[in-house]
């Protein structure tokens, strides 16, 4: 066979993973420039992709999978397993048995590589965010994160909502990880990075197993967490997660590295189409003395300061940024009586972003 129809069908086989990863409800989708394409070259050799797309979103043992595709179970199941080392599948373990299931670009594939890139990788992560996956991120306007405020200003029913008590659901986690993110080291590679924390991506459970078991992260206990989560902070970040009502992992975003952020702060995006805001901060203007602190707290430009402050509920996440810094205990942070509660499952989740996407579309 010549090298150009070698080429020819690798390219194909990368294609094919491709259209499989935009099926999922945050896709994959092709760009003019094919920097999609780039991406997966560096991720996978072309038997890896092949393999790739005989995962299912559902977690499946080796043999169900084999007898989908006619292969042999037993070689396979070394092939996944050394896959999802690399984090291109992922996979958790069941009564001593391992299953996979198809890793898509976020939370997934990006995220697994937060080890492994470098300065070319990520300035093609760089690249496709701005040709396609901001675009793609905000495609439903169904919110894939939503923010979790802490401190003593937080004014919430916990007994009612017991999952918006991020301290003690940290608490009650069985295994947490902790991780760089990938958001601020892909920015630092590409030389457009910030001083914020670095190592301040948390996962939980089955997913902060993944992380342990393949180098991607390291154990923690929950103090640890605890305080990375108070000195995020410290420094400004907000803290989201996945918008369900089951803790699955926490991101400590900026407005300057943050793939959500970005789009709302630089790209001037409703936050809707990123992050669900169940709080606000609500100001007390006879405690008010007009300081300005929390105008520098911000992160979303949600706050302006005349005699007293004033938040712009449209702008603001609820993230309590403001409220900490304040010296006059003016600001309280509440929940929005107008708020779209968490999906129950990410399932549902998915469901609504594949329905907001279709909804947009017919719209043009």
């Amino acid at each position: 066979m010549s090298g150009r129809h070698a080429d020819g069908k690798e390219d194909a086989v990368y294609r094919a993973l491709q259209e499989f990863l935009d099926r999922f409800p945050l896709g994959f989708p092709a760009t003019e420039s094919g920097v999609e394409i780039k991406i997966l070259k560096r991720l996978f050799t072309p038997e890896e992709a092949e393999i790739a797309v005989l995962t299912s979103p559902v977690p499946e043992d080796a043999e169900q999978i084999a007898a989908r595709c006619g292969r042999d179970a037993g070689e396979l199941e070394e092939k996944l397993l050394a896959m999802s080392r690399k984090g291109l599948v992922f996979r958790g373990r069941r009564e001593g048995k391992n299953f996979f299931n198809t890793a898509p670009f976020m939370i997934g594939l990006y995220e697994y590589s937060v080890e492994t890139m470098d300065a070319e990788l990520a300035s093609l992560y760089r690249d496709y965010y701005e040709a396609a996956y901001m675009d793609e991120m905000a495609a439903s306007g169904v919110p894939g994160f939503r923010v979790f405020p802490i401190g003593e200003s937080v004014e919430a029913d916990m007994v009612l909502y017991p999952f918006l008590n991020l301290v003690e659901e940290v608490k009650a986690a069985r295994v947490i990880s902790v991780a760089e993110c990938i958001c601020r080291k892909e920015a630092r590679l590409t030389g457009e990075g910030c001083d914020h924390p670095l190592e301040t991506c948390l996962s939980f459970g089955v997913a902060a197993e993944y992380y342990i078991e393949n180098g991607i992260g390291r154990e923690i206990s929950a103090q640890e967490a605890i305080a990375i989560l108070e000195e995020a902070d410290g420094s400004g970040l907000v803290h989201a997660g996945v918008n369900t009502t089951h803790l699955s992992n926490i991101c400590n975003c900026c407005p300057c590295c943050c793939a959500s952020m970005k789009g709302m702060v630089q790209k001037g995006l409703d936050k809707r189409c990123f992050m669900n805001a169940l709080f606000e901060a609500v100001v007390d203007e006879e405690a008010c003395t007009g300081c300005g602190e929390c105008l520098e707290r911000c992160p979303v430009g949600a706050i302006s300061v005349g005699e007293t402050a004033a938040v712009d509920r449209e702008k603001c996440l609820g993230c309590g940024l403001c409220a900490g810094s304040c010296e006059a205990e003016a600001i309280t942070v509440s929940l929005r009586e107008d708020r779209e509660d968490p999906y129950d499952r990410v399932l549902n989740m998915g469901l609504a972003i594949m329905e907001g996407k279709k909804k947009r579309g017919e719209r043009g």
